[in-house]
């Protein structure tokens, strides 16, 4: 699918893009080795909630943005007179956008066996736990600096005498969260997901029909928690929401994440429990498909 703007695909646009706004050299030449497309976690605020974070069907957002994020939306300017002047003249992006969500449609629909790599999965969940854990080592870090801080007064000393204030109070201490059950149940999913990749392998290799297709797209399902997440039943997926707090904007493993950031230990811990056991269901599911 051609960018209509610069005339190579779209997915050269978008590496081109990722590659030169990226923040660091060795982010960047990771975008610039990249051979294949990395799908972002999705949040809210389209139709893909109710399939996704609530009922565990596999969903795709597809759209493209430009180059900012503009700002017009949902107000007096966000008219038809703005999308064809300055959004999209011709309407180019429009049928370009078409073309790709076709051509991903068609290739589901015409696969022998469905595109599915699970190996990829546990590569990502484990990029987010090793998030989560990096995640509490900088909070234990910094509540120890900050709890010297409050104890020795540097607080009171920084501040002008001569206006109110009240200076922060020592946080309780971060503690050493148990990740093991979920480092155990990703080793678990990485051995399932080799497993199935082989014979994917050899089901599309031999290219007669399958009943493989139905368990695949239903392995979704797995990761979905009976109870939900804590105070918002609603949503059960136990990899992605959007944040309490973040309106559509994602939160993985938001179970644990967000136990974390309202330092709330014991729900923390009962969350990598609870995501540890949606990933062993997804391991001991994938091993059973035929």
């Amino acid at each position: 699918v051609i960018d209509p703007q610069t005339k190579v695909t779209v997915f050269e646009r978008q590496k081109s893009e990722k590659a030169t706004t990226a923040a660091t050299s060795k982010a960047k030449k990771e975008q610039l080795d990249k051979k294949d497309l990395n799908l972002d976690a999705l949040g809210s605020g389209s139709d893909y909630s109710s399939f996704l974070q609530h009922i565990g069907i596999p969903s795709l957002n597809l759209g493209f943005g430009g180059e900012d994020d503009g700002g017009e939306y949902h107000s007096i300017y966000d008219s038809y007179d703005n999308y064809a002047r300055f959004k999209d003249p011709g309407f180019n992006y429009g049928v370009a956008l078409s073309k790709t969500a076709g051509h991903a449609a068609l290739r589901m629909a015409n696969a022998n066996v469905l595109p599915f790599d699970f190996r990829s999965l546990q590569k990502t969940i484990d990029g987010y736990v090793s998030n989560l854990t990096s995640q509490l080592d900088q909070m234990r870090e910094s509540t120890i600096v900050d709890n010297q801080l409050v104890k020795e007064n540097y607080f009171n000393l920084a501040n002008d005498p001569t206006k109110p204030y009240k200076a922060p109070v020592a946080k309780v201490e971060v503690p050493y969260l148990d990740f093991s059950p979920l480092q155990n149940a990703l080793a678990a999913l990485g051995k399932s997901a080799g497993q199935l990749n082989t014979l994917w392998a050899k089901v599309v290799e031999a290219g007669s029909p399958t009943t493989m297709n139905e368990q695949l797209y239903r392995a979704e399902q797995q990761l979905l928690s009976p109870n939900g997440l804590p105070r918002r039943n609603w949503y059960k997926h136990t990899l992605y929401a959007p944040g309490f707090y973040t309106g559509y904007g994602v939160k993985t493993m938001p179970g644990i994440r967000e136990a974390i950031e309202q330092r709330n230990w014991t729900e923390a811990q009962e969350q990598i429990a609870v995501d540890a056991a949606a990933i062993n269901r997804l391991a001991d599911y994938l091993l059973g498909i035929k």
